[in-house]
C-alpha cells in the first residue's frame, strides 16, 4: 500500500558520512526502540498495582505484580503520582512521535522545523497540565487506584490554584480553553473545520433520521391502506356476487314490415314488370310496315278517395343488411365502470338494467338510499370526462319507473333509413293523413307521430345537427301518407336550396315561394283561409276539419249536398265539397 511504501533513500542518504546501508540500519534501529519503549510504557501503565513499590511509597521487591517488572512499576508510579490518569497522554504524545519519525525515517540529515516542533511540544504540555487539572477538579471522588489523588501532584497545584483563583466554574472554562488550545498545536486540528464537519455529520444523521421515520410512516400508510383496499376489495367482490345480474334489452336491429307495406311492395313490384315487359315488347317489334301507334299504358288505378297514386317505397333506399351492435360484455363493463366513477365522487349507485339502441344507450340507475338525484345531475359533465365522453345525459325521471336513466352516446351510430320508418306497423296503423315519421327510439322501435297534435312545429339546431333531413323526412313521410286531396303544401324557402326539390309536386297549391313579397301573400291567404274554415265549422257544428269532411262525405252518400251558408248568391248556393289539409312548410 502507499501508506507503508519504503521512500527512495539512496539520495537522501547519498551526503551522509557513514555508509548508506549502516545509515538506514541505525535510524531503522532508533525507530523500532521507540516503539518498544512505548508499548512498554502502556504495558506498565495498564498493569499498575497500589502495592507494588515505587517513587511514592515503598515495599517488598519480592512480589512485583506489574508486567513491566521494578521498572516498570516506577514508571507507572511515577508518571500516575505526577499526572494521575493524565499519564495516558504521555502514550498519545509517543504515538505522534513515532508516526512523525516514521514518515521522516529517511529524511533524517534534511533541515528540521524547529519552531513546528516546539509548538507542538508545548501544546502537548498544556494538554497534560490541563488534563491532570480537570482530573483534579472534576473527578476527584473517581473511584481508581492511584499513587495520591486524581490528577496527580501537577493537577492538585495548578487545579488548586485556579480554583482559588477564578472559582470553580472559572477555572473549569480555562482548563477546558487551554485543552483545546493544547490540542490544536499538538495536531494542527482546525476546531471550525471540526465543527463544520460535525455539524455536516450531524445534519446527514438527522435528515436519515427524518427520512426514515417518514419511510416507516409511509409503509404504515401503506400498510393501513392495503388492509382497507383488501377490505374494499372483498365487500366489493361480495356485493358483485350478490348483485342480480345486469338485464340488458336486446336492441332490435331490424324494423319488422307491416303488411299492408308488404302487400304494397308486391303491387308496387307486379306493376314495374308489367311496365318493363310492355317496353321491351314494343322496343322489339319489327319495324317493317308503319304500324299503328300502340295505346300507352294505363298507370295504375288510383287511390281510391284520390286522384293520385302514392310514391313507390322502392324509390327509397333500402335499410343495411348487418349493422354494427354493443356486446354483452361491453355493457357489463360500461355498468360497472359507472358505477365505479360515481363512487369515486362518492355517489353510491346501482346499475340495474341498459337498453342498447341505434345512436344512444341508456343505463337506469337506481340511486342509494340518501342520494339526491340533483348530485348526479350536478356530476355530468365529469362523469361524462371520466368516461371519456363528449357528453351524456342524465334523465332523472323515467315514466312508470322509481330509477334514473344515463344516456351515453355509442361508439359506432347505426344508419337509420326513411324506409324502414315508413314500412313499419306504427306508421301504417296511423288514420291520420298528416302522419310524421321521426326516426327510431333508444331501443330502436320507430316512432312516429301526428302534425295535428303539433300545429306549430319549430325545428331549430345548430349547424350540421340534421333540421334539413329531418324537415324533408317530414315532407316525404306526409307525401307518402296522404293524396293531393288529402293535404296540401305551401313551402316558402327565401335561400332557394333546401325546398327547390319539391317543385312541381301535385301537392303543392302553389309554385315553391322565394320571394318574400310573394310568401306574404300566400300567408295573408292562408290566415283568410283559415277563417274560412273556422266559420264553417261552427255553422256545422264541428270541432276539426276531420269532422267537417266527415260530414260532408255523409251527406253526399245520402243524395244530398251541403251549401255554403255564406255564399255571396244565396239563391244559388255552391255547394260544399272535401277540404283538404294545408301544410306550410316555411325555411328559415
Amino acid at each position: 500500500m502507499p501508506f507503508f511504501r519504503k521512500k527512495n533513500v539512496a539520495n537522501a542518504s547519498a551526503r551522509a558520512a557513514l555508509p548508506p546501508q549502516i545509515a538506514n540500519a541505525l535510524r531503522e534501529s532508533w525507530w523500532f526502540l521507540l516503539v518498544a519503549a512505548v508499548l512498554y510504557m502502556v504495558l506498565a501503565l495498564a498493569s499498575y498495582q497500589p502495592s507494588d513499590p515505587g517513587w511514592s511509597h515503598s515495599a517488598s521487591q519480592a512480589n512485583v505484580l506489574n508486567r513491566g517488572g521494578l521498572v516498570g512499576a516506577w514508571l507507572a508510579d511515577i508518571l500516575l503520582s505526577l499526572f494521575g490518569m493524565s499519564a495516558w497522554w504521555w502514550v498519545t504524545f509517543f504515538l505522534a512521535a513515532i508516526w512523525w519519525g516514521y514518515r521522516r525515517i529517511d529524511r533524517v540529515l534534511e533541515h528540521t522545523h524547529k519552531p513546528v516542533v516546539l509548538l507542538a511540544c508545548t501544546g502537548f504540555l498544556l494538554v497534560v497540565l490541563s488534563s491532570a487539572s480537570l482530573e483534579a477538579l472534576r473527578l476527584h471522588s473517581l473511584p481508581i487506584d492511584l499513587p495520591l489523588a486524581p490528577g496527580g501532584v501537577l493537577g492538585l497545584w495548578l487545579g488548586g490554584w485556579l480554583y482559588h483563583a477564578l472559582g470553580f466554574a472559572g477555572a473549569t472554562l480555562s482548563l477546558v480553553a487551554l485543552w483545546a488550545v493544547g490540542i490544536a498545536l499538538f495536531t494542527g486540528l482546525s476546531w471550525l473545520d471540526t465543527m463544520e464537519k460535525l455539524g455536516a455529520v450531524l445534519e446527514w444523521l438527522c435528515t436519515r433520521a427524518v427520512y426514515a421515520w417518514q419511510a416507516a410512516q409511509d409503509r404504515r400508510i401503506g400498510r393501513q391502506a392495503a388492509v382497507r383496499r383488501e377490505e374494499k376489495v372483498t365487500e366489493e367482490k361480495k356485493r358483485q356476487e350478490d348483485k342480480p345480474p345486469l338485464k340488458i334489452e336486446a336492441a332490435q336491429l331490424e324494423v319488422p314490415v307491416a303488411r299492408q307495406a308488404e302487400k304494397r311492395m308486391e303491387k308496387e313490384k307486379k306493376e314495374q314488370e308489367k311496365q318493363q315487359a310492355a317496353a321491351q315488347r314494343q322496343a322489339a317489334q319489327p319495324m317493317l310496315f308503319e304500324m299503328e301507334e300502340l295505346p300507352p299504358i294505363k298507370p295504375p288505378a288510383p287511390r281510391a278517395g284520390g286522384n293520385e297514386q302514392l310514391p313507390a317505397l322502392s324509390l327509397l333506399a333500402p335499410p343495411p343488411v348487418a349493422q354494427e351492435t354493443i356486446s354483452h360484455e361491453t355493457l357489463e363493463f360500461t355498468s360497472r365502470l359507472i358505477e365505479r366513477k360515481l363512487a369515486d365522487f362518492n355517489v353510491e349507485v346501482k346499475v340495474i338494467a341498459a337498453y342498447p339502441g341505434p345512436v344512444i344507450t341508456r343505463y337506469e340507475i337506481e340511486p342509494a338510499v340518501g342520494v339526491k338525484g340533483a348530485q348526479i345531475v350536478n356530476l355530468m359533465k365529469d362523469l361524462a370526462r371520466a368516461l371519456g365522453l363528449v357528453s351524456i345525459r342524465v334523465v332523472e325521471t323515467i315514466p312508470g319507473k322509481t330509477c334514473m336513466g344515463l344516456e351515453l352516446p355509442n361508439p359506432t351510430r347505426q344508419t337509420i333509413r326513411l324506409s324502414e320508418i315508413l314500412s313499419s306497423e306504427p306508421y301504417h296503423n296511423m288514420t291520420s293523413r298528416l302522419t310524421m315519421a321521426l326516426g327510431k327510439d333508444i331501443t330502436g322501435k320507430p316512432i312516429v307521430t301526428d302534425l295535428a297534435k303539433a300545429p306549430h312545429l319549430l325545428v331549430a339546431g345548430t349547424t350540421g345537427s340534421g333540421k334539413s333531413v329531418g324537415v324533408n323526412a317530414m315532407i316525404l313521410s306526409l307525401l307518402y301518407k296522404a293524396t293531393p286531396d288529402e293535404v296540401r303544401f305551401i313551402m316558402v324557402d327565401p335561400k332557394m336550396l333546401e325546398l327547390s326539390v319539391y317543385d312541381g309536386i301535385p301537392h303543392l297549391l302553389a309554385p315553391v315561394v322565394t320571394d318574400m313579397k310573394l310568401a306574404a301573400n300566400a300567408l295573408n291567404w292562408c290566415v283568410a283561409e283559415m277563417e274560412k274554415r273556422y266559420r264553417l265549422m261552427s255553422a256545422l257544428g264541428v270541432r276539426n276539419l276531420a269532422g267537417f269532411n266527415q260530414k260532408v262525405k255523409e251527406a253526399e252518400k245520402a243524395g244530398q249536398k251541403l251549401t255554403n251558408p255564406f255564399t255571396l248568391t244565396p239563391d244559388d248556393p255552391e255547394p260544399l265539397s272535401h277540404l283538404p289539409f294545408i301544410v306550410v312548410v316555411v325555411d328559415e
